[in-house]
């Protein structure tokens, strides 16, 4: 989705002579980041033993460099296609990070992805796009996901 995304952002940094800056938010709470309580299960549910602590940390900034070398490949490559290009990582709510960003920058568009969940799955992940089309202080373009189509039983 990110390339899909950048190629987007991309297309119109070119075509305006804009500048791009690329934003990654790590969510804590999102699945399959280190999680904190399952690191207190080591024996004593109210206490954190300094081993399991220092695992926390280090799967922390494995998943910071990690993420920030993926971000470092992306700006590299919108500069290669001749853009100006700044980078950002931050912890937190995705939605509320990319709004408060974007007024920060004083930016004109965010490009952002969409995964498409529905139902259940939106009402209970929550939807970035959806928090950012309608708090954003710009305009937002959203770009749609490949759709995953269901296999239809005969």
């Amino acid at each position: 989705m990110a390339g899909q995304v950048l190629a987007a952002a991309t297309a119109i940094a070119q075509a305006g002579q804009g500048q791009l800056h690329l934003l990654q938010v790590l969510y804590p709470l999102k699945g399959g980041y280190p999680d904190p309580l399952y690191q207190t299960l080591d024996g004593v549910f109210n206490t954190v033993s300094a081993e399991a602590f220092a695992a926390y940390v280090s799967q922390w900034r494995e998943l910071q460099q990690i993420s920030q070398a993926s971000l470092d490949s992306y700006a590299a490559e919108a500069k290669g296609n001749g853009s100006q290009v700044t980078t950002s990582q931050l912890i937190g709510e995705p939605g509320r990070e990319i709004c408060t960003l974007a007024e920060t920058w004083k930016a004109d568009l965010v490009v952002l992805g969409r995964r498409g969940l529905r139902g259940a799955g939106e009402l209970l992940l929550g939807s970035v796009s959806s928090f950012v089309m309608h708090r954003a202080p710009c305009a937002v373009l959203i770009v749609q996901g490949q759709a995953r189509l269901l296999p239809v039983r005969e």
